[in-house]
């Protein structure tokens, strides 16, 4: 058997409405990287017919890949650490099974990766054919996490990208839990370049990247990669010790010269609910602290594999070849 260059790796999710394009889309891919690529297809516990899809029609194509099915929905982040286990390429790359990232730009990946100049490319988006209500909220989540999180992040956000096997050894070796697999890529290092491309119109069902699921990763983000929150606190804490000392102080020199003689209940009730508001909003910011570093002293696989399938089969092939 040849030996394997090349690795995509595919998290699929609601996505049974595009796979017959995607399998389409994935052979030609093959045929331009002449029969060196393998694809890794992990099922993320996808509720519709995509496992069966794939099932039925990956035996048939000639392009060798992987069916991973997991035993539940662990989020993409997780299915690509998954993907990336298991695939035995020498350059992998990560392609979104809706086919809204063209193909092209995963060709590109393999070919920058393969000159030896980077270890890790990123695709930044430069235009999106997405409804005015998705542009505005990604745009305005991507400028925070620019701004607060991670200042090396384009504009437009990062979806795919490809590494070689170095970068992806290293990848793996962090297996923090509630954690930001994007923002890890940045933080890692290495010898990194980014390539822009438009992402296309959707034309295959609806996105699963729900609006709660951008505030969990963003939250993930926040608190796997920055203490700003925590400096934030402690700023305000700053503020208030200062202006309950002002206050203090004033109160108890109208109090001596006789200015205050009506008792303050008004005063006192917003100032024991303002500083009662401060203190929960600092337990709950260091009680997510706390509870995504007990989660990570559990050691808990990131991902379950329930089941997994190898196309063709190559104890098979060996068999025939033997007889």
């Amino acid at each position: 058997m040849d030996t394997l260059m090349y690795s995509l790796i595919i998290p699929v999710y609601k996505n049974q409405e595009s796979i017959n394009d995607l399998i389409s889309t994935v052979d030609s891919m093959n045929k331009e990287l002449n029969g060196q690529l393998e694809v890794v297809f992990v099922v993320d516990g996808s509720p519709d017919a995509s496992a069966q899809m794939l099932q039925a029609r990956l035996p048939k194509e000639s392009f060798r890949s992987r069916l991973i099915l997991l035993s539940r929905n662990f989020g993409s982040f997780s299915a690509i650490r998954v993907g990336l286990q298991n695939a035995s390429g020498q350059y992998f790359a990560v392609m979104a099974a809706d086919l809204q990232e063209p193909p092209e730009l995963v060709l590109s990946f393999f070919r920058i990766l393969e000159a030896n100049e980077f270890d890790v490319v990123v695709g930044s988006r430069e235009g999106r054919a997405d409804p005015f209500y998705s542009r505005i909220s990604s745009g305005i989540f991507w400028t925070v996490y620019r701004k607060f999180i991670v200042q090396e992040m384009p504009e437009g956000g990062v979806d795919v990208f490809g590494c070689n096997e170095a970068f992806r050894n290293c990848l793996l070796s962090c297996e923090e839990a509630n954690t930001s697999l994007i923002a890890m890529i940045f933080w890692l290092g290495f010898r990194r370049k980014q390539v822009s491309y438009d992402r296309r119109e959707r034309t295959h069902g609806v996105s699963a990247w729900t609006f709660r699921k951008k505030i969990n990763y963003l939250m993930d983000s926040v608190f796997a990669f920055t203490d700003l929150p925590i400096k934030f606190l402690l700023g305000l804490g700053v503020v208030g010790v200062a202006v309950s000392v002002f206050f203090g102080l004033l109160v108890l020199f109208a109090r001596l010269s006789g200015l205050l003689t009506l008792p303050g209940y008004a005063a006192t009730m917003l100032m024991v609910l303002f500083f009662g508001g401060i203190n929960t909003f600092g337990l709950g910011l260091v009680g997510s602290y706390a509870w995504r570093g007990y989660e990570n002293t559990k050691h808990r696989p990131l991902a379950i594999i329930l089941r997994e399938f190898k196309f063709p089969d190559q104890q098979k092939q060996m068999e025939q070849r033997e007889s």
